[in-house]
């Protein structure tokens, strides 16, 4: 059952104030790199029920006049052409997207950084294609021994050689479409550029993951392990944090890897480090505004519970890797002490196959309220499972058809005879387009449909691989989805 513990307008009013306090703190300048998703973000969402997808940006609303955001892309990336696992769209495509949103958001979007630039032919086009654009673009460089050769990295042949960012507001965020772009080593080349200029300018990190000031095995944190399997990322205490301070704080192992060289780094440029600890470096308040953490434990456990299922297709579909990321994720259960049968979904579907003969699906909403679908000659178990969860908010007896056979079987026609599709069965995109031709004609049909916000938040399992089709239109709804690592048939091509 859905229960909120995180406190998101506590969240925004202290994250803000927060970041106000560091930009004073080195003068009136803040070069602020951004970890993960600045919006959109459904992983927060979903382990810390009561924070918002658009969290980050509305709290960077509040800083509106003051911020402007440089969006930073790793040039290889570019010729290489990059996907976003959660997109499907390449870097550079990102980049642009990035731009019309924060846009859209009323945010400034200063400038593009290509970074570790060699003259790519595809990095050389794209920028052509954004100055065109009238976006302003600045070039940085591969730099010889980095990030050790501490004396050459910050001279005129290593951050001096890139180009000068110049920037118009005091907070300065640095955002990239993925990991790996140089967020990092764009903002320290910055600080050195601004001293040189002697313009005082301080460095800060945001990542909501891991949550500083939990428990280094809070389901919570284990989650973010489990989100970040494919990266190898490992939670850690900050050992700098604890011999400075005698405090246990939580941080992960690539900052507390590079913090010797970053702190070497400060003190090249600054004379002396601001900070003692990768924990100092960081901004983050979202651990202070968690108010019940029973149910943002249990939510926790659901995500990580979701992310080895998620792990567990990827294996049956022959990803790379994907059985490296599913054991560490059924380690990061055994310490959460959960278990797939912790996921009420998983056993309801599973009973429905074995009762049928057939692939199952199966809904928990958010009240707690289990429903099942079984697989006919007219729906796939997901459609039917959709229609069945449609009908139980709206009171509407389960006897009662929504769709018609008249209605199902011209479109199932059309689908194989026309559109070469071998499957006939409706997937849910297709039901809920019927469903809302039938609704403009059936008032039963349209109260059914006015049900479908209500599905948000619920949690559901199919007994055997669902299309991408299916998934998507689940994501889209709100709804978390997870599958049995099998394949309805045994055919080798699957769309």
């Amino acid at each position: 059952m859905f229960k909120q513990g995180f406190d998101n307008e506590k969240y925004l009013k202290m994250q803000s104030e927060h970041i106000k306090e560091r930009i004073q703190k080195f003068g009136g300048k803040l070069y602020l790199e951004f970890g993960g998703k600045l919006f959109d973000d459904y992983h927060a969402s979903r382990v810390l029920p009561g924070f918002k997808p658009d969290s980050k940006i509305k709290m960077l609303l509040q800083l509106k006049d003051q911020a402007e955001i440089v969006i930073v892309i790793n040039a290889a990336d570019i010729e290489k052409n990059k996907v976003r696992g959660d997109l499907g769209i390449t870097y550079d495509l990102d980049v642009l997207r990035l731009i019309d949103a924060f846009t859209d958001f009323g945010l400034f979007v200063g400038s593009v950084v290509l970074t570790r630039f060699e003259n790519q032919t595809a990095a050389v086009e794209f920028q052509k294609k954004l100055e065109n654009l009238g976006i302003k673009v600045y070039r940085h460089y591969p730099i010889d021994g980095y990030p050790s050769n501490i004396p050459h990295i910050v001279s005129d042949e290593g951050y001096g050689k890139n180009d000068y960012i110049e920037t118009q507001r005091s907070l300065v965020v640095i955002t990239a479409p993925g990991p790996g772009s140089g967020k990092m080593a764009t903002a320290l080349s910055q600080l050195y550029h601004e001293n040189k200029r002697g313009v005082k300018a301080g460095y800060a990190k945001f990542e909501t993951f891991p949550i500083w000031n939990i428990p280094l095995k809070h389901p919570v944190n284990l989650a973010y392990e489990a989100a970040t399997a494919d990266l190898n990322d490992v939670n850690m205490i900050d050992p700098f944090h604890l011999e400075a301070y005698g405090e246990t704080t939580v941080n992960y192992n690539r900052d507390v890897e590079i913090f010797p060289v970053l702190n070497a780094m400060f003190e090249k440029i600054y004379g002396s480090s601001p900070y003692k600890s990768p924990t100092d470096m960081g901004v983050n308040m979202a651990g202070n505004c968690i108010f019940d953490d029973e149910a943002v434990k249990n939510a926790a456990k659901q995500e990580i519970i979701r992310r080895y299922y998620t792990a567990l297709c990827s294996v049956s579909k022959g990803e790379p890797h994907a059985d490296e990321e599913a054991h560490k994720i059924e380690m990061l259960m055994q310490q959460a002490g959960i278990s797939i049968d912790d996921r009420p979904v998983v056993k309801a579907a599973l009973d429905k196959e074995k009762e049928t003969g057939a692939p199952a699906s199966a809904i928990e909403l958010p009240d707690g309220t289990i429903l099942t679908g079984k697989t006919s000659n007219l729906l796939g178990s997901a459609s039917a499972m959709l229609i069945n969860a449609l009908k139980h908010l709206a009171g509407i007896s389960d006897d009662i058809m929504l769709i018609s056979p008249v209605v199902i079987e011209p479109i199932q026609s059309l689908k194989v005879d026309h559109l070469r599709n071998k499957n006939p069965l409706l997937h849910t995109d297709e039901v809920l387009i019927a469903l809302s031709i039938c609704a403009a004609t059936n008032p039963t049909v349209q109260l059914a449909l006015s049900e479908l916000r209500k599905l948000k938040g619920s949690e559901v399992h199919s007994s055997v691989l669902l299309s991408e089709v299916d998934i998507n239109t689940f994501k889209c709804l709100g709804i978390n989805i997870t599958c049995e690592p099998k394949h309805e048939n045994n055919r080798l091509y699957h769309k």
